[in-house]
């Protein structure tokens, strides 16, 4: 994956469509990249739920004046948690095995994604806990109700587009954190069609999450999940690159994911099940 995607520096674009044919894909490269490293996905995911069961033990001995500070402890610990499990999924995601190596060299290499992260989560609950609260409690005319309007539009605009922060960090390397995340919103109202939807499908998995206990898929499940994602909306860009006078509403899906369909492979729910039919 190329380290600079010129047609990525390009804004005003005209939304890309996607096809049946690349989201029916994705969602087979994302179950099947899933379970190929079910175990491993159960293991990393026992530290997210370790981490859960901290916060929610404080609630219980730490002062209500404190909370919020315990809160943002623990958000930075789960942030660089993030940025090591970040080089996992996309090792998962470019069909290699290695794992812990892998969480190890990018929880350090990553570190500036990860406090840039934290930032952005610590803003998202302070929205959520404080602020919008905060104004419509004591601002009970319109200033208040426009100003929380403005953050809740905020708040969706960063649930949409932090899913593809790391994973996008992940294919562009070379990037500094912020410059990462504006290319994500860039490529949020870009492949807005394929945002929403892989929104929609993110709560779902997240909804399993919650039945599962956090064990499958998990925060490292959700992880893969947008990298997958992103793999496939970054060889979109790469065929942009070399494909300039391309029409951008008909990206011959069929061509570019060829070699992906090649390493998923012939694949199917029934064989995966019943290998010996």
């Amino acid at each position: 994956m190329k380290k600079r995607i010129p047609a990525l520096e390009l804004e005003n674009h005209t939304p890309v469509t996607y096809s049946v044919l690349m989201i029916g894909f994705f969602i087979k490269k994302a179950f099947f990249d899933g379970w190929d490293n079910l175990i491993s996905m159960a293991i990393f995911n026992l530290m997210y739920i370790a981490l859960l069961m901290v916060l929610l033990y404080s609630f219980s001995v730490v002062p209500a004046a404190f909370i919020f500070a315990v809160i943002a402890v623990v958000l930075l610990v789960f942030s660089l948690m993030m940025g090591g499990t970040a080089s996992v999924t996309h090792n998962w995601s470019c069909y290699k095995g290695e794992s812990w190596s892998a969480f190890r060299q990018g929880f350090v290499r990553n570190i500036r994604h990860s406090l840039l992260f934290f930032l952005l989560i610590l803003l998202f609950a302070a929205n959520i806990m404080l602020i919008i609260p905060f104004y419509l409690q004591n601002f009970g005319n319109g200033f208040g109700m426009i100003v929380a309007i403005i953050l809740c539009w905020l708040e969706i605009a960063l649930a949409l587009v932090l899913p593809f922060y790391f994973p996008l960090m992940n294919l562009l390397p070379a990037d500094r954190p912020l410059k990462t995340l504006r290319k994500c919103f860039i490529i949020l109202f870009d492949n807005i069609g394929f945002s929403l939807f892989f929104f929609l499908y993110d709560l779902i998995c997240f909804v399993l999450s919650i039945v599962t206990i956090g064990l499958v898929p998990g925060m490292s499940g959700l992880q893969l999940l947008a990298q997958d994602g992103m793999k496939l909306i970054m060889m979109k860009y790469d065929w942009l690159e070399e494909n300039p006078d391309g029409d951008r509403k008909h990206i011959p899906w069929e061509d570019i994911l060829y070699d992906e369909k090649e390493k998923v492979g012939p694949r199917s729910f029934k064989n995966m099940i019943f290998p010996w039919k």
